[in-house]
């Protein structure tokens, strides 16, 4: 498939027969592109063959930003106050908070998606976490705890 510029372009570099210019009618209603302004335009433009990007305005990509994450109604105590904590901090895209311990509370898996993460390397993303959990980690056994940005 072809986009419109580049099937003119075409249309314009390829001879064609003179009788079938001569039977044809007048082809000066029909807007055309010179040579020139094709090159100036396949310059800004290099890719004719991909889709074009669509342009949005600031409002509407605020608009379009995902809701807030629901609270899963299956966390015990500890994990809604992970849960919470880390939502108010990092205003994620996705959280998933679980209990790994077996129910005593001491060990977590905590698996965190967040543009605040962006730009930052892994070891920095897990210090966020940890230091917006406090001391809360210290009394823990231990914590899987995988971050990723979007």
């Amino acid at each position: 498939m072809i986009c419109r510029l580049c099937q003119r372009a075409l249309a314009q570099t390829k001879p064609s027969p003179s009788h079938i210019l001569r039977a044809a009618p007048s082809f000066r209603a029909l807007p055309t592109l010179s040579q020139s302004q094709v090159l100036r335009t396949a310059q800004r433009q290099p890719f004719c063959l991909a889709p074009q990007a669509r342009h949005y305005s600031q409002a509407s990509a605020a608009a379009a930003a995902p809701p807030a994450l629901e609270k899963p109604d299956y966390l015990d105590e500890a994990e809604a106050w992970i849960w919470d904590t880390l939502v108010a901090e990092f205003a994620p895209l996705e959280l998933n908070v679980r209990d790994v311990s077996g129910g005593c509370g001491s060990m977590y898996s905590i698996d965190i998606t967040s543009a605040h993460f962006r730009g930052a390397n892994m070891l920095k993303q897990q210090r966020m976490v940890n230091k917006a959990l406090g001391d809360k980690v210290k009394q823990w056994h231990g914590v899987q705890l995988r971050t990723k940005a979007p």
